[in-house]
């Protein structure tokens, strides 16, 4: 819900005559600062006090939907780590203002294609992908995370592989055989799934996305700890200097230098970031070295050994992991791309792809259809049918 930052007497009413040269200067961002909060304190003040206006009860609650979903209310889930600048919050308001002065237009001439739309969506809706993956053990047995009791789930080698109740699984050596080959497991989230803690054999942390996945040996051997990945995977590496631990992600190599570190590599992004949080890694690409300080950010892309080095929004970078869509100037595909993974879903574009940019954080607990009506007020229409959403201008 808007708030009045300043706590200062709400003023009664705007006259009619002036309130829609106002919203109109207030969508255009062309409003100063009092008049801003002269239009949301009198939005707040008109909607709880005025008994002249019709279907009062309608009018406040398509305020509460579009306030918790614009103002991150929504349901419990994960708590973010990180400072949450809620999304929109001008929409937010503009929004409510536009119900309130124009309400006669909005319930009545264009109820019928947007509630019918919003109505289906709610109806076809899509819940948040959840902590779903897939154990691949050495002996190609295949052991289902999700729904595997806690406790010891498997053993491979001289490794008991255990999952506890937060859904972290760790490897335990429980003998002091000596491996002669390396022994590989393979940890994959689906579409809809992440994976919130994988302990491996050497104590360090890696954290699963959507679609993703991170194969590694059930015991570090020889000169280094080598692990390769697919898709999104946070790490938290212990490190080792004289057993550097190293990540093989599409024709590059990126070492640790005692780190806390994030890729996005997924196949249908067009290049692979990789962010660090702390420490150092090194990164190399064909003959092409770069080391990288904390809150920076490398760029590399396929048939290319460049290595763009650029300071990094970290935030968002973790944004994922911390259990929030964000976007900074994102386009509407990037934006698609991940509801796509998160809810797993096709995406369908009837016409040309909508020119949007957007910005701001979310939730990644909402349902589909709340992302959407969100979305949908950079004037873009949203469709949820079956397991696609249909995008159009």
């Amino acid at each position: 819900m808007l708030t009045d930052q300043e706590n200062k007497p709400v003023p009664q009413m705007i006259k009619h005559k002036n309130a829609k040269s106002l919203v109109n200067k207030y969508l255009k961002g062309k409003v100063s600062p009092e008049e801003s909060r002269l239009l949301e304190k009198w939005f707040l003040n008109d909607l709880k006090n005025s008994k002249a206006l019709p279907d009062k009860k309608r009018i406040e609650e398509a305020d509460q939907r579009i306030s918790a979903h614009l103002m991150n209310h929504i349901g419990g889930g994960f708590k973010p780590e990180v400072k949450v600048r809620r999304m929109w919050p001008r929409i937010a308001a503009a929004a409510s203002v536009i119900l309130c002065l124009s309400y006669g237009a909005f319930f009545f001439l264009h109820k019928s294609a947007a509630e019918r739309l919003l109505a289906q969506n709610q109806v076809n809706d899509i819940a948040p992908g959840g902590n779903k993956a897939i154990l691949t053990l050495s002996s190609g047995r295949i052991i289902n995370l999700t729904s595997g009791q806690d406790g010891t789930i498997a053993t491979d080698g001289d490794e008991t592989i255990n999952k506890k109740k937060n859904d972290t699984i760790s490897y335990r050596n429980t003998a002091t055989g000596n491996y002669k080959e390396l022994v590989y497991n393979t940890i994959t989230t689906p579409r809809g799934g992440q994976w919130p803690v994988i302990i491996l054999p050497d104590g360090s942390k890696a954290i699963l996305d959507a679609a993703s996945s991170i194969k590694f040996p059930v015991n570090f051997i020889g000169n280094d700890r080598r692990v390769a990945i697919t898709g999104q995977v946070y790490f938290e590496v212990v490190h080792n200097a004289a057993k550097p631990f190293k990540v093989d992600v599409k024709g590059q190599t990126i070492e640790d230098i005692g780190t806390h570190f994030n890729i996005n590599a997924y196949d249908d992004e067009p290049s692979v970031k990789t962010t660090l949080l702390e420490g150092g890694i090194k990164i190399t690409k064909g003959s092409t070295v770069a080391i990288i300080k904390p809150g920076q950010q490398a760029t590399t892309t396929m048939g290319d050994n460049t290595i763009k080095v650029d300071n990094a929004n970290m935030e968002e970078a973790i944004a994922w992991k911390n259990g929030l869509f964000m976007f900074k100037g994102a386009d509407m595909q990037t934006v698609m791309r991940q509801l796509s993974r998160w809810y797993n879903v096709d995406i369908v574009y009837e016409g040309a792809v909508p020119r949007r940019t957007f910005n701001g954080d979310m939730h990644r607990n909402l349902k589909a259809s709340q992302v959407l009506d969100v979305l949908s007020f950079y004037n873009v229409q949203f469709k949820i049918d079956g397991k696609k959403i249909i995008v159009n201008e």
